[in-house]
């Protein structure tokens, strides 16, 4: 499994917008046991007291959040899931995946990058060999992002033995249209202004 240690997870809660093709915004949230949840955020006033409630014959979300109404966002979801089929949404995330994999295995065969963490799903994290101080990391996703073609972003991560916080790029295969030949574009692309640098 990709996300490790989530059977011990008392929740867990991801958004679908992000990658379910559901509109923004819509997050899924799932209780091991909604008990600890419900006694934090449940208030019962008189007034919001009836017999389905107090009989536990239904489920008051208004107590699994602060405020007390909510937005019907799983009907998007609802939509989307019935429109594409679990299989459906299978096939796209299992197509994101194999588009990242392909990213990872091209810069894995250039010299010139290396791969400083495992890749996670559709993110893939790399840097440039012989880059003491990051400047040309950061002069390469620079001049890519004011291109307008692709977008990267780069953050920070402890490397190495004395955990020195490096500056690495990062490559998220997410948007909805994204295909292995996009992905191949950006390489080209990446490769291309490399040179330049």
């Amino acid at each position: 499994s990709m996300i490790r240690g989530v059977e011990a997870a008392d929740t867990f809660n991801f958004n679908p917008h992000k990658w379910l093709l559901t509109n923004f915004d819509c997050s899924a949230l799932w209780c091991a046991d909604r008990r600890a949840l419900i006694d934090a955020l449940s208030i019962s006033p008189a007034y919001l007291r009836n017999r389905a409630s107090d009989a536990g014959a239904v489920i008051d979300y208004r107590d699994w959040q602060v405020p007390l109404g909510r937005r019907f966002r799983a009907l998007k979801l609802w939509f989307v899931i019935r429109h594409y089929g679990v299989e459906g949404l299978r096939a796209h995330i299992r197509r994101h995946v194999g588009a990242a994999e392909v990213f990872e295995s091209l810069i894995r065969a250039d010299d010139r990058f290396e791969i400083p963490l495992e890749r996670s799903l559709t993110l893939v994290a790399f840097r440039l060999r012989d880059d003491p101080d990051d400047r040309r990391l950061r002069a390469l996703v620079d001049a890519l992002n004011a291109s307008g073609e692709l977008f990267l972003i780069t953050t920070t991560v402890p490397l190495g033995p004395d955990r020195e916080a490096r500056l690495v790029g990062r490559f998220v295969v997410g948007a909805t249209r994204t295909t292995e030949a996009d992905v191949r574009r950006a390489w080209a692309r990446m490769r291309e202004e490399l040179g330049r640098i």
